[in-house]
């Protein structure tokens, strides 16, 4: 079965997507990731975290990969696939096709630009073969996302930084020829852009959810409402009250990147309720973890054409 949100779940407790091969007597088990994307655009660069928040028992830490030269992608959901017969995972973070942009002139936000569709048809692709195995009756909204990519990074042609939801549901169809058997099909990607605002809004952090029934302040709201010990963490130094007043008065973007960063890494334990996180600065040309995963980031296949400086995942790791 799969996810119900945001208790129901079909006899089986675990929020977990599970499809059964009937004629081999397998499993299919997605291990959903599920948490917490906090991103803050400051001056010259993008500082980032993630939470883990699990929806189960056995889940699994939103992972980030690198997706092409100048993005990293944050996976949540159903980012790890097990068949009952196989002892290694499907992990939509490994093994990643390179993406190359097209450079294409940015126009409304919205709408996915060919690159962007490029990157959504990419995990497509790997998702689809995967998801088609679910045959079981799925209970789940229409609007649930099984699968989403957090995309982080800069636009081409001097667009900017950016900040992309791309999300992955699924339709279901009975096949009365064969009793309680469904057929799942995996649907196009949705494309949504979350930075930068609309000309004239206000810059202000953006937090992504998964599930999104995560019940909560986001740490936004959490800033406005003066909570007490982010009040007392801005008050303590000079640099982090100019940092809350940035995001106060939805100018995110003029914040000094080392202030952020050393004000999100101290406020990430205040928010987090002692769950884990992962989190990292990255500018047009480089990338460090500030605190990275606990596992090894493996190393990326070679890429001749990616720029000497282009971010990475084996970015340094910040003192």
């Amino acid at each position: 079965m799969l996810l119900c949100f945001p208790i129901l779940f079909c006899a089986i407790s675990a929020r977990s997507a599970i499809a059964q091969d009937r004629e081999r007597g397998e499993e299919v088990v997605a291990n959903l990731a599920g948490g917490r994307v906090i991103i803050h655009v400051a001056r010259d660069a993008i500082i980032f975290a993630a939470i883990d928040q699990p929806v189960e028992a056995n889940s699994i830490p939103p992972r980030a990969m690198n997706i092409d030269a100048t993005h990293v992608g944050i996976l949540l959901g159903a980012s790890e696939w097990r068949v009952t017969s196989d002892p290694k995972p499907v992990r939509m973070d490994k093994d990643f096709p390179h993406v190359s942009g097209k450079n294409p002139k940015y126009t409304d936000a919205g709408e996915a630009e060919p690159d962007l569709e490029t990157i959504g048809v990419a995990f497509l692709e790997r998702l689809r073969p995967l998801v088609s195995q679910l045959h079981r009756k799925i209970e789940f909204k229409p609007d649930e996302a099984l699968f989403e990519v957090i995309v982080i990074g800069y636009a081409p042609n001097d667009y900017g930084p950016e900040v992309w939801t791309i999300e992955y549901r699924i339709q279901q169809e009975e096949i009365a020829t064969r009793g309680d058997f469904w057929q799942t099909r995996l649907l196009r990607p949705r494309f949504t852009q979350l930075y930068p605002p609309e000309k004239k809004s206000p810059k202000t952090l953006v937090e992504i959810r998964y599930p999104d029934t995560m019940q909560g302040p986001t740490l936004q709201q959490l800033i406005e409402g003066n909570e007490p010990d982010l009040d007392k963490l801005a008050r303590g130094e000079p640099r982090f009250s100019k940092v809350v007043e940035n995001i106060d008065r939805g100018q995110t973007n003029k914040s000094a990147p080392q202030d952020t960063t050393d004000f999100l890494r101290a406020a990430l334990p205040i928010i987090s309720e002692k769950s884990t996180f992962i989190m990292g600065i990255m500018t047009e040309r480089s990338f460090n973890w500030v605190i990275p995963p606990h596992e090894p980031i493996e190393k990326a296949e070679e890429d001749k054409n990616r720029p000497p400086e282009a971010p990475t995942l084996r970015g340094k790791i910040k003192p």
